[in-house]
């Protein structure tokens, strides 16, 4: 089997979390600069096997599109054309960094170290994930 990779897209940074090659388990894998993104999957699915991509997609309770969707969308369009051999999803991110902080603070990790926005960032990215095996795990 190959990887599944997912990301929590941002601004600033993304987050990035990945299967392992049995696609058993979500794990946080680390945070890019956002502009240096599209080297970095690169340059990874150069050296792993990745068959899917998940990206979060940002919504309001009403299920329409947040504003950080306007962002999101471009990247998606230029990852498909990056990666035509990989099968791009999109899956519903709401709640995901609440969630993480969540998690964050509940591992008992001290104050400074729960405040790093990056491992928030990877956290989600790993939530997202999981959110999708969940899913497809689901519909087999």
């Amino acid at each position: 089997m190959a990887r599944i990779l997912a990301i929590d897209y941002g601004q600033k940074r993304t987050g990035i979390a990945v299967t392992d090659d049995l696609q058993i388990i979500a794990n946080p894998l680390t945070t890019v600069e956002t502009p240096k993104l599209m080297a970095f999957l690169t340059d990874y699915c150069a050296k792993e096997n990745v068959e899917c991509i998940v990206v979060g997609e940002p919504k309001h309770m009403d299920n329409t599109p947040s504003e950080s969707a306007k962002f999101i969308e471009p990247f998606v369009k230029q990852l498909k054309k990056a990666f035509p051999d990989k099968e791009i999803a999109r899956i519903d991110e709401r709640f995901t960094s609440k969630m993480a902080t969540h998690a964050i603070v509940n591992s008992g990790l001290h104050k400074k170290q729960r405040q790093n926005k990056a491992l928030v960032d990877t956290v989600s990215a790993a939530l997202i994930l999981q959110s999708y095996m969940n899913l497809k795990n689901n519909t087999k």
